[in-house]
């Protein structure tokens, strides 16, 4: 089922506050689904481009739908025009399915500061682009405002920094909804990586060691990825992918910083988390993961609490 995903357009709009997010989402399928609404049919960007063919504001929004508020390039002004009250007027309406997260909100930038003096943020932890920090606490005194994030969530209410985090966001939402591997496939094909947001829980390997652009690590990610409880040797993985095991490992560290063996039992220790999750019992977790035993996985625990 395709998720919609509406744009709020405004003039002045940030042009990669706008086009980032949506070309990531894009990229992801059929997964999303993007419309481009607004007061105006048609505005000019902050790099002086029209856009055009913008519908209006709806009332209402289907179930699960995601909203997004990009930042323009100068709140001052951009969010002092009667197109900017006309929407902080709508958000208020929509208060009641935003916080009951019937509608998801996500603002890029300076997006968060129209959102606040729509009355959206009052107790909501967020974050913005470090120059309308303290804005965003005037305009909202009951928010929990965070500094030196790239992006934050709170009950269905995503809030980013500057203007290439609404791509981490973006990348981060494709791995919420549509999985790990579909974010992996838009992030490679983006040639950009993954950021974590600043207290948010650690990315899970299958995404946290894929910020280079090496293509043999990258084979060798994939076979370790697609059959993680496989009895594999350094040797069978440098042979699938063409190099020596020597070198294979080389490329591991220099690339992720850590060894082949070290990533595949990151790997198997997520899997054994999630059976763990799932109400499985530890020999069962174990044995799914690719261990041996309980007692090697508790190792394995243990070593991996050490390294963090």
């Amino acid at each position: 089922m395709s998720i919609g995903v509406w744009f709020v357009v405004l003039p002045g709009v940030l042009s990669l506050d706008l086009s980032g997010p949506a070309e990531t989402l894009k990229l992801a399928g059929d997964a999303f689904h993007l419309h481009f609404i607004g007061p105006d049919q048609q505005v000019s960007t902050s790099i002086g481009l029209n856009f055009s063919g913008i519908e209006p504001l709806p009332e209402s929004f289907p179930p699960g739908s995601l909203l997004v508020l990009p930042g323009v390039c100068d709140s001052n002004r951009y969010f002092d025009t009667p197109q900017a009250e006309a929407v902080r007027r709508w958000l208020t309406r929509l208060q009641p399915q935003i916080h009951s997260q019937q509608l998801n909100l996500m603002c890029v930038c300076s997006g968060s500061l129209l959102a606040a003096k729509a009355g959206l943020m009052s107790g909501v932890q967020c974050t913005t682009h470090h120059d309308v920090l303290a804005r965003l606490r005037a305009a909202a005194p009951g928010a929990q405002v965070k500094e030196n994030r790239i992006f934050v969530e709170d009950r269905g209410i995503w809030t980013s920094a500057g203007i290439t985090s609404g791509i981490d966001l973006s990348l981060h939402l494709i791995n919420r909804y549509c999985g790990p591997k579909a974010a992996l496939d838009v992030a490679r094909e983006m040639v950009v990586w993954f950021r974590r947001s600043g207290d948010d829980p650690q990315l899970s390997p299958w995404l946290r060691y894929r910020n280079h652009i090496h293509p043999a690590v990258h084979r060798a990610q994939d076979l370790l990825s697609a059959a993680p409880e496989s009895a594999w040797d350094v040797q069978e993985i440098a042979d699938k992918v063409h190099v020596s095991s020597r070198h294979l490992s080389r490329l591991f560290q220099q690339h992720l910083g850590i060894s082949v063996r070290d990533y595949l039992e990151q790997l198997r220790l997520a899997i054994a988390e999630q059976r763990l999750l799932q109400g499985q019992r530890m020999e069962q977790a174990a044995v799914a993961a690719g261990f041996s035993s309980p007692r090697q996985l508790h190792r394995a625990r243990a070593r991996n609490t050490l390294q963090n």
